[in-house]
């Protein structure tokens, strides 16, 4: 694809300019130079800007520097011209047959890597066990999926961790809920989850128990006895627990699957207490003095970290139990609390340490499913021969925007105890929460005339206010069969059914990212399930389209795709090459299909997929408007060559735009 072509050409260049100018290669002239793309596809295909960073040093206007630099530049594989402009652009015209036929041939991802093969760890997802995942879950496994792919598109070693905190303040409300609202045992809840949809019913029961807590604060000392029984274990509020979390956990995984998003490893907070990683990681930072024990004041008996920034409004989240310092004690954050509960902050702490290899302990492991690996804390539950986890050179975070702060804090002990390339490599990946339009608000059966003077519909979990995955997904589903019906009456209901599974996931996953991770969503169902505009639905659209004509055509000529980009040595190559607007046309749909891996590498380099997902929705746009011309048909081409050569473009781009949307998680219908 167009990265080797720019390093190609960046490489030559850069070599030109030191010889030429007696600068070394680190100047940052040379190691800043970038690669543009011209304006109109008449003035070329890569323009290089270097002129305008030499002219105050060479004292020479750019269109000289630049005439001197092509002049000098030599025979470039597969460059057939460079040209100067008049503001002193170098412009560079490639060999279209040769590319062409280069990519065309070439695998469809990087075969040769040009990023270090060290392992990065994703974790994403990382959903509290006591409840069925909501809307706002999904965009955090959307991205966190695809970032996970890009990253193996590069052929980078990765790992996908989903962390499960087992031993949290969620888990230990609905503990509560069974045991003091519905005064049931472990027994009754093992036959409630035989006997319901054990996600929904927990979800209705997390919301019963906030309000009941709201009802009298002196219930809060329920919630602190149950954690400090499940921290410690051996104990029946503990077993209730763990029950609990390992049955939602398996529900949270049938969710996701569904959305084609698979995990390596699930990393389980209690196999961190009870393999005491953080009484480990909790030595090193005394010894550096990073934590000290607050001796007075209203963290007297905790155990805090002094934070060098103030966090971002609106990132602090309370901890339960206490010890959270308020707005006038800004600069403290506490690790254990003075009940000597640890905060998720120091497991977290202990975690990260164990991601980078630095713990000096380890899990032990054991399949929670097939190909999905668990940690455990059972040495007797270890498998042999298990994959190595966890030594990673970066660690990438999908955790919101809230958590900015804390996520900042791990960087700090990381920093604090020596590890700062540890600390330079560790990624928070943060997002904007998801909310509702109106009109999605009121389909769903929402009251929102409080938020009626809002642009959206916020949710909230905890109060049982929001859109289960699970039904937001069926929902869409049962949209896109009922078009998909319309348009196809002649699909058996299997048929339908499978056609719109795929959509309603691309519905879901194209939103998910097709917006800058940084601004909050509001979900629109309409939006995203319609087959035009910027959706996931459009996009599969457009990659079927070019499907359906190359099997229009190998029903009638008998050639398929591969046998059409077979036939192009033997044909003329003036349909793609001769300079004409068609030709012109033709070409710049090959060469923006091309830039794919150029967007993926974006896309890591800024940590903002939205950036993948508006190149594809151009491309399509860009084919579509192609095909729509009546004289860029390839049915009633009579040419042989012109017909080939369209043929075998239409191809490339349904290859380019097929990655692209599995690359997002999607994939892509035969018929819709």
């Amino acid at each position: 694809m167009i990265l080797p072509v720019y390093r190609l050409i960046r490489d030559r260049v850069a070599a030109t300019v030191a010889r030429l100018y007696d600068l070394p290669p680190d100047d940052p002239a040379i190691a800043e130079m970038s690669i543009e793309v011209p304006p109109k596809r008449v003035l070329g295909d890569i323009a290089v800007p270097i002129a305008f960073a030499l002219a105050r040093r060479l004292r020479k206007a750019p269109r000289v520097t630049a005439q001197e630099i092509a002049a000098a530049l030599g025979p470039i594989d597969g460059v057939v011209r460079v040209d100067v402009a008049p503001n002193g652009y170098l412009n560079l015209f490639l060999d279209r047959v040769h590319w062409f036929r280069h990519w065309t041939g070439a695998p469809s991802r990087p075969s040769s890597p040009s990023h270090p093969s060290e392992k990065t760890i994703v974790e994403h997802t990382a959903i509290n066990p006591n409840k069925a995942a909501h809307i706002g879950h999904l965009r955090n496994a959307a991205l966190g999926d695809a970032f996970g792919r890009l990253l193996r598109f590069q052929g980078r070693p990765v790992e996908i961790q989903n962390y499960i905190d087992d031993t949290g303040v969620q888990v230990a409300d609905v503990v509560v809920g069974f045991r003091e609202i519905e005064r049931k045992g472990l027994d009754d809840v093992r036959a409630i989850a035989e006997s319901t949809r054990f996600d929904y019913y927990c979800w209705d029961l997390y919301a019963r128990v906030t309000e009941w807590y709201e009802g009298d604060k002196e219930r809060l000392k329920i919630r602190t006895a149950a954690l400090h029984a499940i921290e410690h274990g051996g104990n029946e509020t503990a077993d209730m627990a763990a029950f609990i979390a390992h049955r939602i956990v398996r529900c949270h995984l049938a969710t996701m699957r569904r959305l084609n998003i698979r995990y390596d490893l699930l990393t389980w907070e209690s196999d961190i207490l009870r393999l005491h990683f953080w009484a480990h990681a909790f030595e090193f930072l005394k010894k550096t003095g990073e934590v000290y024990l607050q001796t007075e004041g209203k963290l007297a008996g905790c155990w805090v970290m002094q934070i060098d920034d103030e966090p971002d409004a609106g990132s602090r989240q309370p901890e339960a139990g206490g010890g959270e310092p308020d707005d006038t004690e800004p600069k403290e954050k506490v690790i254990v609390r003075s009940d000597g509960t640890v905060t998720y902050v120091g497991k977290d702490m202990a975690l990260q340490m164990w991601k980078f290899g630095l713990l000096g302990r380890d899990f032990h492991y054991h399949c929670f499913e097939p190909e999905l690996w668990s940690t455990t804390s059972d040495a007797g539950a270890d498998v042999d021969g298990h994959p190595v986890f966890g030594h990673a050179s970066m660690v990438c975070n999908v955790i919101d925007t809230r958590q900015a702060y804390l996520q900042k804090l791990l960087k700090q002990a990381l920093a604090a105890l020596g590890f700062r390339e540890q600390a330079r490599q560790s990624v928070h990946y943060s997002y904007e929460m998801v909310a509702l339009t109106h009109d999605t608000a009121r389909e769903l059966g929402y009251d929102a005339s409080e938020d009626s003077g809002k642009p959206f519909v916020e949710v909230s979990g905890r109060k049982g206010l929001g859109v289960k995955a699970d039904d937001l997904l069926d929902r869409l589903i049962a949209k896109a069969s009922a078009e998909v019906s319309r348009r196809n009456p002649e699909f058996a209901p299997d048929d339908v059914r499978r056609t719109a599974e795929a959509i309603g996931t691309a519905a879901v996953r194209y939103f998910m990212v097709k917006f800058s991770r940084g601004k909050v969503i509001a979900f629109d169902m309409d939006e995203a399930v319609s087959f035009v505009g910027e959706s996931g639905p459009y996009l599969q659209y457009s990659a079927v389209r070019p499907a359906k004509i190359l099997a229009k055509l190998q029903a009638r000529d008998g050639v398929d795709a591969a046998a059409v980009l077979a036939a192009l040595p033997g044909v003329s190559a003036d349909p793609i090459a001769d300079g004409s607007d068609a030709s012109h046309d033709l070409w710049g749909l090959v060469l923006e299909a091309a830039r794919l891996d150029d967007v993926v590498d974006q896309a890591v380099r800024t940590l903002e997929l939205s950036v993948l997902a508006k190149y594809a929705f151009g491309l399509a746009q860009q084919f579509n408007a192609f095909y729509q011309q009546k004289e860029n048909s390839v049915m009633n081409e009579e040419r042989t060559d012109v017909r080939l050569w369209r043929a075998g473009a239409i191809e490339y781009y349904r290859r380019q735009l097929t990655n692209a949307i599995e690359l997002m998680g999607c994939t892509v219908p035969e018929r819709m």
